[in-house]
């Protein structure tokens, strides 16, 4: 305090926290854990949350759709081929004004002019051309003539500089006017052409845009920028006369060739190459069938056409297709645009969404994009144990007790309600604690029954534990390939926060077995390839079971098919071959028994309910001594972690 002010502080309650992230990353990475989870690949569930967008907010689909919608209203805007048609309308107005004039006048010469608009060819560019020495008797059909030339300039030096309209208005009756967008022009293919050796052009561009920035309202930063805003008004320019058929091609040709003139033509046309050289990337011979009725001039044309561009490059980066792509490659001032301050809002939250995901290391980059990292594979290990360990507790089944370890075990730090036969120490601290918390303070402490709880304890024997897991096809084919991965990922977490004293190997198989990281397991991804190796699968697993000699020998098979291949013994290649070849069988049952003298509890979960499975499986567990598990698949959880715990319980048998 100070100065008699009090200060209160606590929960915000203005509404919506404004130091809130625009999202919330853990619920984030849950979303695309449990797409993981359901069989989905992790790539695929990163994007499919980028393009459905977090709750509560646009995704890229949805920008997307809309940048659609606006590239199909673009390409209904007109036609092409306004400026032919509106320089033709002029031409035709021009004439009619001049014979008006020439029929008030009753001498040779105007019977001379008639002879010469008579005589004039059909097309509209080599009409104009040939009425440029014309001497117009119409002070009218001269203005209108020159209509069609300064008309067509302006809109193409538009077009190209945006700051050159009042240079324009001006440079008809101005020499001074004309000769500065003359020097410009040719400063500018200077500039262009030094750049494009290679050349420190630093103080070049800061000097060009001392002199001729007025033409350059957007005041570009570099020369990069400078030749990106020409380069994309010149590739437009260039899809305009690819796009227009070959007549409307040759008669536009030839009237911007008149209404620019020798020197500023020639300039234009170093221009569009000096450009063209240094952004071979933009789409300059793509074709457009725009197919509005309304003809559009050269302006309007090429304006519809960069907008076209634009919208199908933003389709691009939206899309997100190429390798390695990431929200970073937006441009977000294109989305603003074309799609509003909102889109562009929507985007920079995602960029943020998924830059938050990478600095709080739920996710790295890769050669192959992006994964999600070892944190937040532990996050949808501990939700997925969550998961195992609420349906236990809904549904324990009585040959699994999961959570007496007896007197003699290791303290976990947990405790829970005593409950009668527990052997477990009585936890004093937390016993007292409820009595009090019951009661009230007060002496005597009065404790009852539901007041004690006992020390949560754990074996301490140590266990190596191989989970054997279909990555067959018919896991995916049978809904079985999400609850795997959730099973996995779940017996994963509780080895390394619980019994971290414990080996654990997990291994895919199909046509051949493999051993599998956390990452490798989530990112698994099913093939089409036939065949369920379970001959391989064991042989690494005993092999796991070996390096850990000192521990309590675990293994866990989950399945839903026979044994369908094995290792040639000569060879070392995959043999597969459906109905089951003997070989395969005895090779199979030799790692069994291999497992079974070194004595290894072998339990095996079967998946589904086809007779050669079970008559297979049975005739293991009769050989093996293990034991047979026949869960529906959203079971296999709480059935597999729950086994775990009861073997690894378990004394060694004599080998």
């Amino acid at each position: 305090m100070a100065g008699g002010n009090r200060f209160r502080y606590g929960a915000w309650r203005g509404g919506p926290d404004p130091l809130a992230p625009p999202y919330d990353v853990r619920a984030a990475v849950d979303a695309v854990g449990a797409e993981v989870l359901d069989g989905g690949s992790l790539r695929d569930a990163l994007r499919n949350l980028l393009r459905h967008g977090p709750r509560g907010g646009a995704g890229l689909d949805d920008l997307a759709a809309r940048a659609r919608r606006l590239r199909r209203e673009a390409m209904r805007r007109g036609n092409l081929d306004g400026a032919v048609t509106r320089s033709q309308a002029l031409l035709d107005q021009a004439l009619a004004a001049e014979r008006d004039e020439l029929r008030g006048r009753d001498d040779e010469a105007a019977r001379f002019n008639e002879a010469v608009l008579d005589s004039l060819p059909r097309s509209t560019s080599r009409a104009v051309q040939e009425l440029s020495t014309y001497e117009w008797a119409s002070d009218e059909a001269r203005r209108t003539y020159q209509q069609i030339l300064d008309g067509l300039r302006n809109e193409v030096l538009e077009q190209r500089f945006a700051g050159l309209r009042d240079a324009l208005q001006a440079s008809a009756a101005d020499p001074a006017a004309q000769r500065r967008v003359a020097e410009m022009m040719h400063d500018l293919n200077d500039l262009l052409e030094r750049h494009g050796r290679g050349e420190d052009t630093t103080d070049a561009f800061a000097e060009f845009m001392r002199r001729h920035g007025e033409f350059f309202p957007e005041r570009p930063e570099s020369v990069e920028d400078l030749v990106d805003a020409l380069a994309r008004r010149a590739a437009a320019g260039e899809r305009l006369m690819r796009s227009l058929s070959p007549q409307q091609r040759e008669e536009l040709a030839g009237l911007l060739e008149q209404s620019l003139g020798g020197g500023l033509a020639a300039e234009m046309a170093a221009l569009d190459a000096n450009l063209r050289a240094l952004r071979p990337d933009l789409p300059w011979e793509r074709r457009e069938r725009m197919r509005g009725d309304q003809p559009l001039g050269y302006g309007e044309a090429t304006g519809a056409l960069g907008e076209i561009a634009e919208l199908d490059d933003l389709l691009d980066q939206l899309g997100q297709e190429h390798p390695g792509a990431t929200l970073d490659d937006v441009d977000v001032e294109a989305v603003a645009r074309n799609l509003g301050r909102g889109a562009a809002d929507d985007v920079r939250r995602l960029q943020e969404l998924e830059r938050e995901l990478r600095r709080q290391g739920w996710i790295s980059g890769t050669g192959d994009g992006l994964t999600l990292s070892p944190k937040a594979l532990r996050r949808l290990g501990g939700t997925a144990l969550r998961t195992v360990f609420a349906e236990l507790s809904a549904g324990r089944r009585g040959q699994h007790d999961l959570r007496s370890a007896g007197a003699a075990g290791e303290i976990t730090g947990a405790s829970r309600t005593w409950e009668y036969g527990d052997e477990q120490p009585l936890d004093v601290v937390r016993t007292i604690g409820r009595a009090v918390r019951r009661r009230g303070p007060g002496i005597p402490i009065q404790l009852d029954v539901e007041d004690f709880e006992v020390v949560e304890t754990e074996a301490r024997t140590s266990a190596a534990v191989a989970l054997c897991v279909d990555l067959s096809f018919s896991m995916v084919s049978e809904g079985r390939w999400g609850p795997m991965k959730q099973t996995a990922l779940a017996l994963s977490h509780l080895v390394a926060t619980r019994f971290p004293q414990d080996a654990l190997q997990i291994i895919g198989f199909g046509p051949t077995a493999m051993p599998l990281t956390e990452r490798e397991l989530a990112g698994v991804e099913p093939d089409m390839v036939q065949g369920t190796n379970l001959q391989h699968a064991l042989r690494l697993a005993g092999r796991h079971l070996r390096r850990h000699s000192g521990s309590e020998p675990v293994v866990l098979v989950v399945t839903d098919g026979e044994p369908t291949a094995h290792l040639d013994p000569e060879d070392g290649e995959a043999v597969f071959h459906w109905p089951p070849l003997r070989e395969t069988i005895e090779a199979t049952v030799v790692e069994v028994d291999q497992l079974t003298r070194y004595g290894a509890t072998l339990n095996l979960f079967m998946l589904g309910e086809d007779p050669g499975l079970r008559r297979f499986v049975d005739a293991v567990a009769r050989r093996s001594g293990g034991r047979v598990l026949t869960p529906d698949a959203e079971d296999l959880g709480r059935y597999v972690v729950s086994d775990y715990l009861r073997a690894r319980r378990g004394r060694r048998r004599a080998a």
